[in-house]
């Protein structure tokens, strides 16, 4: 009897406790991955629906910037507090809440009877995002131990979105021509009733930190002066520069950016410490990241118009053009460390910005009917200069801060770059908001993004020369 129950104890202390380890945490991390994968992949799959929402719900080219334009304010306005109350209140029990956020707002997308509900759901649904990507991260933190382990459950979860974002457009362009545009929100309810049973079932929850605050005021402040400064952008297209509302959002917007500004710099715990930008890499990679994403998702959001608008394509077709410029971002994902080791990685992020400057510059004779196959290659340089930058642009910011504060660094990335594409779709989509005089306003957006794109190569080129750098 005595063997028979050792034998009993080692197989269940060691066998079925490591199988089951490696189950749940391989299906933990399937969970996080459909989290982040579903955020992305609203990221480009609208696009692909922006005419077919016009003809339907009305509105002109101010209301679609809005329906994009909801979702990155509250992703990038509220992705630092996201974390904290992760901290605060469990990383498993609010990546939860996202996750079912995030599906109701999209069955509110999906039955949105005019253009204004839809803006509310999307709303709503960038908040659901910026929930899920930190706290997902957190809880691949807690369920891989292993360094090896982790590293390589971050590269999967990374592929995923890469392969949502990619994806996007081409499903978008499927499910628009086959069901209409209201499916690419139904797609989300299947992705997330999924991702809430694993994760309920395989996740752990983490630690609590109750002495973790939550800066309401902060976030307050964050979250009027980006709606404010979008506002007024995208507004003043269609009501003038002049006009007393647009002049208004822009004070507001000042007034609230101080307010911040004043509010980070006496809290005890900030959602933005502004000791971070004491690191001048970590300045320099921070409005690189913006400015990149003024560049690349303002043009993202011209160039969907251009193609059903102007040149007269189907959502499906769309789609379709957009398929290779997300799929060069990928292999150019996995060269660009190796180049990074050969030269460095800020010359790496000049060499990127400079590519896309030049996919940019090469689109500017762009014209009504101009053949797809002659813009193909620039499309092309522009995506794959994005591909080769962000990796070394992530982990140049992730180095020049110490380990204990990587958290709160690569949350203000993510939140600098979403703050970059609602500015850069409110810019563009203001300077395209007259049909008469569209191509002229994607020729000055196509200028402006190469400008950008040169400003964001000097920035890191020279700014790291200048601190002696050899980077």
């Amino acid at each position: 009897m005595r063997a028979n129950t050792i034998k009993y104890e080692t197989f269940d202390a060691n066998s079925a406790p490591r199988t089951a380890s490696r189950l749940a945490t391989s299906l933990t991390l399937a969970a996080m991955s459909l989290g982040y994968g579903v955020v992305q992949l609203d990221v480009t799959i609208v696009n692909t629906a922006l005419d077919a929402m016009g003809k339907t719900l009305g509105g002109g080219v101010a209301e679609l910037q809005w329906v994009v334009s909801a979702y990155t304010i509250a992703f990038a306005a509220f992705i630092l507090t996201a974390g904290a109350l992760g901290d605060r209140i469990g990383a498993k029990r609010i990546f939860m809440a996202g996750f079912a956020i995030f599906t109701a707002a999209s069955l509110a997308c999906a039955l949105s009877p005019n253009a204004i509900v839809l803006i509310g759901a999307r709303l709503v649904q960038g908040l659901a995002a910026a929930i899920l990507v930190p706290n997902s991260l957190a809880l691949l933190n807690h369920a891989y131990t292993d360094d090896r382990a982790r590293g390589r459950a971050v590269a999967v979860w990374a592929a995923g979105a890469s392969l949502a974002l990619t994806a996007g457009p081409f499903v978008g362009g499927a499910l628009i021509t086959l069901v209409g545009w209201r499916a690419i929100f139904l797609v989300n309810l299947p992705i997330g009733l999924v991702g809430l049973w694993l994760s309920w079932r395989y996740a752990t929850e983490t630690t609590r930190a109750r002495s973790r605050e939550i800066d309401l005021p902060g976030q307050l402040a964050a979250i009027g002066a980006l709606g404010a400064l979008a506002g007024a952008i995208i507004e003043g297209g269609g009501l003038g520069w002049q006009h007393p509302l647009v002049l208004s959002a822009f004070a507001a917007a000042a007034v609230l950016a101080t307010l911040f500004v004043w509010r980070e710099s006496r809290t005890a715990q900030p959602m933005l410490p502004l000791s971070l930008f004491s690191h001048r890499l970590f300045t320099l990679t921070t409005v690189v990241g913006l400015l990149v994403n003024i560049a690349i998702y303002g043009l993202i959001f011209v160039l969907s118009l251009y193609f059903q608008r102007i040149n007269g394509l189907s959502a499906w077709w769309t789609g379709l053009a957009f398929v290779p410029m997300m799929g060069a971002v990928l292999p150019v994902n996995l060269l660009a460390p190796r180049l990074a080791e050969r030269i460095g990685p800020c010359p790496t992020i000049v060499v990127g910005a400079c590519i896309s400057a030049l996919g940019c510059l090469g689109l500017v004779s762009i014209d009504a009917g101009t053949s797809y196959w002659a813009i193909f290659a620039q499309m092309i340089a522009i995506s794959g200069g994005l591909g080769l930058l962000v990796p070394p642009l992530t982990s140049t910011l992730l180095g020049s801060v110490e380990k204990a504060r990587s958290g709160i660094a690569a949350g203000v990335l993510n939140a600098t770059r979403q703050t970059g594409s609602v500015l850069g779709v409110a810019l563009f989509g203001a300077l395209v908001a007259s049909d008469s005089a569209f191509m002229t306003g994607l020729h000055q957006s196509l200028i402006i993004s190469a400008a950008v794109l040169l400003l964001a190569a000097g920035v890191i080129g020279l700014g790291a020369k200048a601190g002696g750098r050899t980077m």
